[in-house]
């Protein structure tokens, strides 16, 4: 990328992380993109996809392949650390905290790279993807027809990785992130005076013992060499200081890398709820919602990613998948793909995701939109 490209797609990442927009509220991003695209000559621009999404198409005559690239757009409900930042976030409490104003502004660039290449034919899908940070996005999309409306054989993603060596690719043999599921366990008990405990039925007592015992799914429960991870995140109960409540709520988060893993945490979680209910003269109710599957990469689209990553820069395999979950899994139920790591450079200074004080490093804009138009130039060619 040359340096008036790099400077002209750094600047849209600025603008982007100073007008964050929330999941489902990304029409304002989604408009900076299409005028984007416009002012690149791309013709063939969609609205709308599954709420603010945004499917654009190039395409060059002679080429029956198809392959799809995807960014996501949305932003998190974070103040912004950093308050002398030039391009600070200029919406209170809503920031890029996790740097996906990166992989748009990527996107983009990826787009103006592949509009003045003559060397490919074919169809590129360019995916804009709204709402991943846990509103179902990806499932929007499809739901309104994305893989039907514009066909794609492949298609391809990434997410900046902070600790892992800026513009470094990291790319895995399989599983990528872990899947991800939302509990909440209610114990419904019976209220009464905090000084006459004879008479009540505490859920109290249910939850906190629930907390303790959840923790025995993953130390006890799960063989150790598999991963699950099960936090209880949200603790609620209680009107009064001096009454034992009727209710007591507890919510969390389960993670894992394989379904039968899931399929075990759920299992024991139900099984130890209603345990504890009975045991102590409860009830007990369990709903648990999976977000995201496990993103898993392809095997012939991870050989074909590692190549098109090798031709732009180094080349990390064999990496360990991380517990965070990613919305582009559900693409990957679909059709076969594959999503790598990009590094983001030194993670120290709270520049991890979601922290307050991150912020995308520019200087790897290059790399990641090289390697998005050189994987999707490969998987045209290589059919």
């Amino acid at each position: 990328m040359d340096p008036t490209l790099h400077a002209r797609v750094t600047g849209w990442r600025r603008h982007l992380h100073a007008h964050p927009g929330l999941s489902l509220d990304e029409g304002e991003t989604a408009a900076f993109v299409v005028e984007r695209l416009r002012e690149l000559g791309v013709a063939e621009i969609e609205t709308g996809v599954g709420g603010h999404g945004v499917v654009a198409t190039l395409r060059r005559a002679d080429g029956n392949r198809s392959v799809g690239l995807r960014a996501d757009m949305d932003a998190l409900p974070i103040q912004e650390q950093d308050e002398t930042l030039p391009w600070r976030s200029t919406k209170p409490g809503v920031m890029h905290a996790c740097g996906h104003d990166g992989h748009t502004a990527a996107l983009l660039g990826a787009a103006a790279l592949l509009q003045s290449d003559a060397d490919w034919t074919g169809v590129i899908r360019l995916v804009f993807q709204p709402a991943e940070e846990g509103a179902g996005g990806a499932r929007h999309m499809i739901a309104d027809g994305l893989f039907r409306r514009f066909p794609m054989e492949r298609i391809f993603g990434w997410h900046n990785w902070p600790g892992l060596a800026a513009g470094t690719v990291a790319v895995h043999d399989g599983a990528v992130m872990a899947a991800g599921a939302r509990f909440e366990i209610v114990f419904e008990g019976h209220a009464g005076h905090a000084a006459l405990p004879h008479l009540t039925r505490d859920p109290m007592l249910g939850a906190g013992h629930a907390i303790v015992a959840l923790q025995s799914i993953v130390a006890r429960g799960l063989d150790p060499m598999k991963s699950g991870v099960v936090s209880v995140t949200i603790a609620e109960a209680g009107e009064a200081q001096n009454q034992v409540p009727r209710r007591a709520t507890l919510k969390g988060t389960a993670r894992w890398l394989e379904d039968t893993v899931g399929a075990l945490i759920e299992t024991r979680m139900r099984e130890i709820a209603h345990g504890i209910a009975a045991a102590y003269g409860l009830a007990a109710e369990v709903t648990f919602r999976v977000g995201v599957p496990v993103t898993a990469n392809h095997p012939a689209e991870r050989d074909i990613a590692t190549r098109a990553a090798a031709s732009v820069t180094e080349v990390v395999e064999h990496m360990t998948p991380a517990m965070t979950g990613e919305d582009f899994a559900w693409f990957l139920k679909e059709v076969p793909g594959a999503f790598v790591w990009i590094g983001n450079g030194p993670a120290e200074g709270g520049r991890e995701l979601h922290h307050p004080a991150y912020d995308f490093n520019d200087a790897i804009l290059p790399v990641a939109a090289r390697f998005l138009a050189a994987v999707a130039k490969r998987a045209l060619a290589e059919g």
